[in-house]
């Protein structure tokens, strides 16, 4: 039985708060700290388009 794609695309359009490479990941893509990465999914949730769009308005 085939895995539905379902799953991984919710967890792409996840953060990444709860994982170290997952905040390192956007640290590094956004070019800001990984403090700030976690301060940002603390304030807007941990919608990956929210936190991507936060951290741009910088």
């Amino acid at each position: 039985m085939a895995t539905p794609s379902r799953g991984r695309a919710q967890d792409r359009a996840r953060g990444g708060g709860g994982q170290d490479h997952e905040v390192k990941y956007e640290a590094t893509k956004e070019g800001v700290s990984k403090d700030a990465v976690k301060k940002t999914v603390k304030a807007v949730g941990n919608s990956r388009k929210k936190v991507e769009d936060r951290l741009d308005h910088r």
